[in-house]
């Protein structure tokens, strides 16, 4: 039990801390900071904070490890999930005066340095990504001597350690397993601001306690305050097509207080509408999984110095960015669950009393919903495949991911996401040069993955329900936090009227569809050989001889774009119905070859034969052969009944499975020979991994033919 003396210490401590992080000499506690504070410093209680974006949560986990550390404590480890957070953390500890320095993928050149420092005890706060922990070399050599040295561990963005959470990683789930390392007394922290009942059971029990409540019985400490945002104006508008929405982005960017994020659920949605909006005038950065990490860092500035009006964003920017004079967040698209729609919304409005929130949902969500729903948990065929392809490794020598992938049909991304899965359950482990099968059972946890499918599903309709809702939208996300303080804002789009415009400029319509109509995406070149194809049966590896090796081609668009992609995803529906090419979607790709600028124009056109859509490739090739008017050489023949296996797979796989499965007739060799080395055009309907273009291109190029160069419809990815 703490004693009133030792408790009147932690206050007035605790209070001067909490005046230099702010630099305001009257600044007093959140409800709920102080209590955390001592729970974690006088108790050392296990201890977590569900508590609205900021409430100031870092406050309380910058102050207990000073006060930690002032008591003999040893450095706080930090785990948290984003660079662009971490970022935003260490500097935040240095206004408090607490020494923190982070050790991520971008900095590897200063871990030395940090080790030495935490050698000769200069650090107060050491932040690690989730990853770092599972690092072989951090795991084996670091992490045990900085656990037993460790005066307090967080665990920020806590509902990534449950996968009951919209955001769920499993890499997270590992520090449960290191919470059980722990020397007895250390305080443990974990915080959230999006966390409902589910979650926070889940997250307790991972805590090591059994029981969690704001009365302070039990192991651990529940600190839930109201997740309401008074500052937050929500509402939803519905237009029916990207068109639509796009320009009603155009029209009114420019009236959105201050500055802000615009959240899009593709890649592809980003890039296109941040291309759209600078091309408008408007400063504007697309930020997202594939952007450069300096360019990330360096937008992150610019719009923190307002030199922005907006970053338009997928969820790479989701919980790793602090703003707090952020005016506006504009989704185009909504995400799959109440709860991530919280999470992303409340980037903005912390340190203001007003920001707009507003909600542009499109038909396809539900489309690109059901693609990320399973896209978390481990297939038991697949999770099976890899389990046996490592425990029948020669005398158990390790496996690279690159080596495992050779031996399962799995792509590098999901392969990658089911070996965390399988080494968090204890069935697989990461060593230096790869993975190791462990010999523990493991058994396809069926009625647990069918659970987390389920809640997925009523999570989506959940977020429909926000959308279609008359009562009020914060109420309605509270609710679906099982937040009990949940009542009416009196300032959303239901309480009162539709606060934003909903008139669309014609002359922004226009240029949307302008933008979205644009066509042409480029199709790299396959120029190496992937690693395994031996083991496949195909005896290649290395790089692609020149000769052998396709041009760049064209696509008319990607899958997941918001202009043709629409059209695009319809024409490739599991379960369309084969047919010709649509009048307007072949002058399309007249257009792509319009702009294509190759240096030597095609002299004829070669298709590759479809079983499956035979119509739609044969009416696409003649179609072209006929605007061009270029020869039509026909197909190559299919050979062994053609090739095998489907889309999804990884390289090899891919590779072997249209190995041997064309060739080039007689006909069409005499007529590549008349060709004399010209160039050819090679018509697919789309690409995936590319290896159909690759093998189908250089058996031409074998035959005689000059350049090859592949068009497709679409794109994948």
């Amino acid at each position: 039990m703490t004693s009133t003396s030792t408790a009147t210490d932690s206050r007035s401590e605790a209070l001067d801390a909490l005046r230099a992080l702010t630099g305001r000499p009257e600044a007093v506690f959140h409800d709920g900071q102080l209590e955390a504070i001592l729970a974690l410093v006088d108790d050392r209680r296990r201890t977590l904070v569900v508590q609205r974006t900021g409430w100031g949560k870092s406050a309380v986990y910058f102050i207990a490890s000073l006060l930690l550390r002032r008591r003999g404590a040893g450095p706080t480890l930090l785990v948290s999930p984003l660079l662009a957070l971490m970022r935003d953390q260490v500097a935040a500890a240095e206004r408090a005066g607490v020494r923190a320095v982070a050790i991520n993928s971008t900095n590897a050149h200063e871990w030395d340095d940090v080790r030495a420092s935490l050698a000769r005890d200069e650090i107060d706060v050491l932040l690690v990504s989730p990853e770092r922990l599972n690092n072989p070399r951090f795991r084996d050599e670091q992490l045990p001597d900085l656990v037993r040295r460790t005066g307090l561990l967080v665990v920020d963005e806590a509902h990534c350690i449950s996968d009951w959470g919209h955001d769920f990683r499993p890499d997270y789930r590992r520090l449960a397993e290191l919470i059980t390392t722990l020397p007895a007394g250390v305080p443990i922290l974990a915080t959230t601001a999006t966390a409902n009942a589910r979650v926070v059971t889940d997250v307790v029990e991972q805590l090591g306690g059994g029981t969690a409540g704001p009365d302070g019985e039990g192991d651990v400490l529940t600190i839930r305050g109201s997740l309401a945002r008074e500052s937050l104006r929500l509402g939803v508008l519905r237009l029916r097509t990207s068109h639509q929405r796009l320009a009603w982005l155009l029209t009114h960017i420019g009236e959105l207080r201050g500055s802000g994020i615009i959240y899009t659920l593709t890649v592809s949605a980003a890039e296109d509408a941040a291309r759209l909006l600078r091309g408008a005038g408007h400063d504007v950065r697309a930020y997202t999984g594939r952007t450069d990490p300096d360019e990330r860092e360096e937008s992150e500035g610019m719009l923190k110095r307002n030199e922005l009006k907006a970053l338009v964003a997928t969820s790479a920017l989701g919980m790793g960015f602090d703003k707090p004079d952020l005016g506006f967040v504009v989704h185009l698209g909504a995400p799959s669950s109440p709860v991530a729609y919280y999470q992303q919304v409340g980037r903005a409005g912390r340190g203001s009393i007003d920001a707009d929130v507003l909600l542009l949902p499109g038909d396809e969500d539900e489309d690109i919903w059901s693609y990320f729903a399973t896209a978390s948990m481990p297939d038991e065929r697949r999770a099976t495949a890899v389990l046996e392809a490592l425990s029948d490794a020669t005398d158990a020598k390790p496996l690279s991911t690159p080596a495992l992938e050779a031996r399962v049909d799995i792509r590098r991304s999901p392969l990658e996401l089911l070996l965390k899965v399988l080494d968090v359950d204890g069935a697989v482990r990461r060593v230096s040069g790869g993975w190791v099968a462990t010999g523990r059972p493991w058994v396809y946890d069926r009625e647990r993955y069918e659970r987390i499918a389920a809640a997925r599903r009523a999570e989506q309709r959940s977020m429909l329900d926000y959308e279609r809702t008359d009562a009020c939208r914060m109420e309605t996300l509270q609710r679906d936090l099982d937040d009990h303080t949940a009542a009416p804002c009196g300032r959303c789009d239901t309480c009162t009227s539709a606060w934003y415009p909903s008139a669309v400029a014609e002359e922004a319509t226009a240029t949307a569809s302008a933008s979205l109509d644009r066509v042409g995406v480029p199709v790299e070149p396959r120029s190496q050989w992937p690693t395994g194809a031996d083991r496949l049966g195909v005896a290649v590896k290395g790089r692609l001889p020149a000769d052998e090796r396709l041009e760049e081609g064209r696509a008319l668009a990607r899958l997941t774009d918001l202009g043709w992609g629409g059209v695009l995803r319809t024409l490739f529906a599991e379960g369309a119905a084969d047919a010709p090419i649509a009048p307007n979607v072949l002058d399309a790709c007249v257009r792509v070859l319009a702009e294509w600028g190759w240096e030597d124009r095609p002299a004829a056109v070669v298709s590759v034969p479809s079983r499956s859509r035979p119509q739609l490739v044969d009416s696409l090739a003649t179609g072209i052969a006929r605007v061009g008017k270029l020869p039509y050489l026909g197909a190559l023949d299919l050979e062994n009944g053609g090739p095998t296996g489907g889309p999804g797979g990884n390289s090899a796989y891919r590779l072997a499975g249209v190995w041997g499965g064309f060739s080039v007739g007689p006909q069409l060799a005499a007529d590549l020979a008349q060709l004399g080395g010209r160039p050819v055009l090679l018509v697919d309907d789309r690409a995936d991994s590319r290896w159909t273009l690759t093998v189908a291109g250089r058996l031409l190029k074998q035959a005689g033919a000059g350049a090859v160069l592949p068009l497709v419809l679409g794109v994948v990815g």
